[in-house]
């Protein structure tokens, strides 16, 4: 009997030990509370209705499915017409809040487009773009202007632009006040306004850097539309073509310039080679007080002179050019004799000094062909290499076949700008004399150059 129950007693023993041992490993394994939500907040009612007809309050209440908040209204909400008091905007809970503090105008149909502002609290899911219409009158307004802004220079898109519309409006009224409608351009570039009345309209693009809505500065990216457009005759535009007609010179800041002791240089050969088409330019690190040109000579490895273009000194006196009709494959020096050069504290070099380097060879360089198709050779099209935003290399286009044998290899982003006055540089517009700026175009896929290789492109604008 003994035995018995002592093995009943370990049997109690080991089930416990198991079953503790099953609910720690379950606790391992705790739920996660289901998949996470990614759906943005619902609007679930309003006051008063979307599209309501008459309206004649100055309060609109938006519901939604679940907690929300505002982010930065003064960015994302666009109101249509504008008004000259802007709204206040509130988020409470699952509640949005519009107050209007301007009357509204009679007989006019109002678009509330609240772009990236409203997300769910707890995800932070964007409800994107929702739009809310009332009409003060007995009907909401349906006409459309559609279009497109690209940036003139190189055809590029900045989302960062608005579209303005001014009703009715002398050529003046972009520059001395807020805009009647305004909207945001898509990120392929586009635009379009809706439920517009019909009436004409002039249309801008502007990058607002102060906020104020209109364009009163000339450093402010800005374009126009030639022509007004009538709703009941046309629902959109030509491209809008953004400029900046002065840029912002960047604030250098003072740094008191040190002298040093010893005068040296730097030039801008790589691997002790010229290239073919690029001046030779050697940088001091002080200013030069004097500069004795006949104590700088080029010449070949007999020591025969081979300058056959200009030395000068730039506005700063640190750079020097040498810019001379290269031949290829020549075995060059330049020699810097001692008194050539003295900086401001009277340093001179501390002997002369020889630079030994070669001249590019024919075989270093690749061949380009490009072949174009619907290129106006009217507006004297300029084709330009482009490093980074500079331009590298600038080559008019005066056929619809342009060739290069001598092309400097690497990789190039290509812009084919039309130099309309034929000065060789893109200009931008100006509004008070309705010059448009001149277009340039990016093509579309990057240049990849090869020594000694022939390369061939067509290219469709």
């Amino acid at each position: 009997m003994k035995k018995e129950i002592t093995g009943l007693f370990c049997l109690l023993i080991v089930a416990h030990f198991m079953m503790m041992l099953i609910t720690g490993c379950a606790q391992i394994g705790a739920p996660t509370g289901g998949p996470q939500d990614t759906s943005a907040p619902i609007l679930i009612r309003s006051v008063p209705e979307n599209k309501k007809l008459n309206f004649a309050g100055n309060k609109i209440s938006l519901t939604f499915n679940e907690y929300v908040e505002l982010q930065d209204i003064a960015a994302n909400v666009l109101i249509s017409p504008l008004q000259k008091i802007n709204p206040s905007i509130n988020g409470s809970l699952k509640t949005v809040t519009i107050k209007f503090k301007d009357s509204l105008l009679p007989n006019t149909t109002y678009t509330i487009n609240f772009g990236s502002a409203i997300k769910d609290i707890n995800e932070g899911n964007v409800l994107n773009n929702f739009t809310f219409l009332f009409s003060t009158g007995a009907n909401i307004d349906s006409l459309t202007i559609k279009g497109k802004v690209l940036m003139a220079e190189n055809g590029a898109i900045d989302s960062s632009l608005l579209v303005l519309l001014y009703r009715n409006a002398p050529d003046s009224a972009v520059a001395t006040r807020r805009p009647n409608y305004i909207t945001r351009i898509k990120g392929d570039g586009s635009y379009i306004f809706n439920n517009l009345p019909a009436d004409k309209f002039k249309v801008f693009a502007l990058k607002d850097g102060d906020g104020n809505k209109w364009y009163n500065a000339k450093t402010e990216v800005f374009a126009f539309n030639n022509e007004e457009i009538d709703t009941r005759i046309s629902d959109s535009t030509s491209p809008l073509y953004a400029y900046a007609e002065t840029s912002i010179s960047p604030s250098v800041p003072f740094v008191k310039k040190i002298i040093e002791k010893k005068l040296g240089y730097t030039s801008n050969m790589i691997s002790e080679e010229q290239d073919l088409f690029e001046p030779l330019e050697l940088t001091f690190n002080n200013t030069l007080k004097t500069l004795n040109k006949d104590s700088i000579i080029l010449c070949d490895s007999n020591f025969v002179s081979v300058l056959q273009g200009t030395l000068v000194i730039d506005s700063t006196r640190r750079k020097i050019t040498i810019a001379n009709k290269w031949q290829p494959k020549q075995d060059l020096q330049l020699i810097i004799l001692k008194g050539a050069v003295e900086d401001s504290s009277g340093n001179k070099l501390l002997k002369t000094d020889t630079l030994h380097f070669y001249t590019k060879s024919i075989n270093q360089y690749g061949s380009l062909k490009i072949t174009f198709k619907n290129i106006d050779l009217s507006k004297h099209p300029l084709m330009q290499f482009m490093d980074g935003q500079m331009v590298k290399f600038a080559f008019p286009v005066l056929s619809n076949i342009w060739e290069n044998k001598m092309m400097l290899p690497g990789e190039y982003e290509v812009r084919i700008l039309y130099d309309e006055n034929n000065n060789g540089v893109w200009d931008p517009g100006n509004y008070e004399n309705k010059k448009q700026a001149e277009k340039g175009i990016t093509l579309p896929q990057k240049i990849s150059l090869k020594a000694d290789w022939e390369n061939e492109r067509e290219f469709m604008l």
